[in-house]
């Protein structure tokens, strides 16, 4: 019987500490999808790392990995060692091990060959033309490699293609075995966030190296926000920190806002009014990515505290408590507007809008909470039997974003910055007498997950990289996950 090394890794990382610190508990029971509800998993590797420069052999099966570090650690393996390979007319098999064995068309292989023909080194486009490969395609010859799968082509040129092991696992579509995005654990929240909120310095965030940087964005991808201490009070250091991140986001209040509640705009957000928990930019078809405040002062009044709900929270204890409200959120759309600037008038596209959960259509994991009561338009859409069913819905919704376990209040002072992840946490304030003068920017979602990609792949390199660092290129790797 073939060596058990390539056996599929399929146990769930455990629940962390931390997410259980911020979670709900209902009667002692520990409930995880209310404690922590994991909105993104990263899946172990199914196989050893492969490294053409070792020649190091894994024989024994009681030597199987277990978590993504241990494959990490793990070298190449010999020829006795390699997976079973076998063609047809219409695919490729691979036998990682007697009971696991992933199937790949000829078409998709031909299709996704990364040499410097097919694919560019320093460019990372692809080259091949895809309609000029013969649609019955068959190797001429398959082989199982140190490096990977070697497979030959027909043609006038013959070409080889040779795709690695890891990449392979990885891109597994028949059957699926590894979730080839690399996300982090979010860690959901409620109230209890105020015992330790993830906060930085200015200094560390700052620092030319970039490794407080890359911790800052980590902690607003776990969390959904990050306290900034230590930042000067003017807005000129508090757009270089927004500008740390990325292109700041001009919307119809401006590049980088300094404002106080004077009414300049046609929003509530520029008076003393009180604002419930609510994502803004709800009216853009495209909402903006993340919102940084900073409060540089408060004179001649109180008041003003800032909320913050964390919205995959609140969704995880609607999906428990109330599934049909979830459901509803999840499907039926809602418009909105912007109309306060006689010189702008903005609506999403498609006029009707988005749900207030956006879920992935292919796993159904929610990526997106947008709700803003006070920007919404006329539900004329809705079907007559959902009509009461919808407002039941949304009331469901809020009364589990208005308890007190979800909602995080916090006084900012001068100095502190904020940044939230407008597509996940809600924000808002209490109402407030004085003058009050806040500044601050939207930064877009692409742009902050552009500038997170590039920081991990500079201090937290990706295991199959790192199994296929041989392979010749310039810049970004040719087998990165995300290409």
């Amino acid at each position: 019987m073939r060596n058990n090394m390539w056996r599929t890794l399929t146990a769930s990382r455990p629940i962390t500490a931390a997410q259980f610190s911020y979670g709900r508990n209902f009667g002692n029971l520990a409930r995880p999808q209310l404690f922590a509800w994991r909105i993104s998993r990263l899946g172990p590797l199914r196989a050893s790392r492969i490294l053409s420069h070792s020649a190091r052999c894994i024989s024994s099966s009681a030597e199987k990995p277990s978590t993504i570090d241990d494959i990490s650690q793990k070298s190449a393996i010999s020829t006795e060692h390699l997976p079973v390979v076998s063609m047809d007319e219409r695919k490729v098999s691979i036998g990682w091990d007697a009971q696991t064995w992933s199937r790949f068309h000829n078409m998709w292989l031909r299709d996704h060959c990364r040499c410097p023909h097919c694919f560019h080194p320093v460019t990372k486009q692809r080259l091949v033309n895809t309609f000029e490969i013969p649609t019955n395609i068959a190797p001429t010859r398959v082989a199982a490699m140190p490096d990977g799968l070697e497979v030959s082509w027909p043609g006038i040129q013959p070409h080889v293609s040779l795709y690695p092991w890891s990449w392979l696992q990885t891109n597994s579509y028949d059957p699926p075995m590894v979730n080839k995005d690399i996300k982090t654990e979010k860690i959901l929240w409620g109230s209890k966030i105020e015992q330790s909120p993830p906060t930085m310095t200015y200094e560390e965030v700052m620092a030319e190296d970039e490794g407080g940087l890359f911790k800052w964005l980590s902690q607003i991808d776990q969390f959904g926000f990050c306290f900034v201490s230590g930042v000067p009070t003017t807005p000129e250091a508090t757009e270089e920190l927004s500008q740390r991140i990325g292109f700041i986001r001009q919307t119809q209040y401006g590049l980088f806002w300094d404002f106080t509640s004077d009414l300049a705009k046609g929003d509530t957000a520029y008076t003393t009014m009180a604002l419930g928990a609510h994502t803004d930019t709800t009216y853009f078809t495209d909402p903006c990515g993340l919102q940084l405040f900073h409060l540089l002062s408060h004179t001649d009044g109180s008041g003003g505290a800032t909320l913050l709900v964390d919205g995959y929270y609140v969704a995880s204890i609607l999906k428990e408590l109330h599934p049909d409200a979830y459901d509803m959120l999840s499907t039926i759309p809602i418009p909105a507007h912007a109309a306060g600037e006689p010189s702008a008038f903005y609506r999403p596209n498609p006029p009707r809008g988005y749900p207030v959960l956006r879920r992935d259509p292919s796993t159904g994991e929610l990526f997106q909470v947008r709700w803003n009561n006070d920007d919404r338009s006329v539900m004329s859409h809705l079907e007559p039997h959902n009509v009461e069913k919808w407002y039941k819905a949304i009331r469901a919704w809020h009364q589990c974003l208005t308890s007190p376990d979800s909602e995080y209040w916090v006084q900012l002072r001068p100095g502190t910055a904020v940044v939230v992840d407008n597509q996940r946490v809600l924000h808002g304030r209490s109402a407030f007498d004085g003058k009050r003068r806040m500044c601050g920017a939207y930064i877009g979602m692409d742009e902050y997950r552009s500038k997170l990609t590039v920081l991990r792949e500079k201090f937290a390199a990706d295991p199959m990289i790192l199994a296929n660092d041989n392979v010749p290129g310039s810049g970004r790797h040719i087998w990165h996950r995300a290409l």
